[in-house]
């Protein structure tokens, strides 16, 4: 598919609805993209320490008595 092609004349509803998604698509993943061209560290989730050890190890202790 090229941008110089000429669209056909019988396009249906369904048929533009397609391209206009497919369009969209193209743009958001071109914008994707550049935004991991520039790069935001070594994690650039936009939730921060989700995985990994936890800061400091819990410790359990029964009660002793009742």
């Amino acid at each position: 598919m090229t941008a110089d092609a000429p669209e056909p004349e019988s396009e249906t509803p369904d048929d533009e609805l397609k391209r206009k998604f497919r369009e969209a698509l193209e743009r958001k993943r071109a914008t994707q993209a550049e935004t991991n061209e520039t790069g935001r560290g070594k994690d650039p989730s936009k939730i921060h320490g989700a995985h990994g050890p936890a800061a400091s190890k819990r410790s359990f202790r029964r009660k002793s008595g009742g």
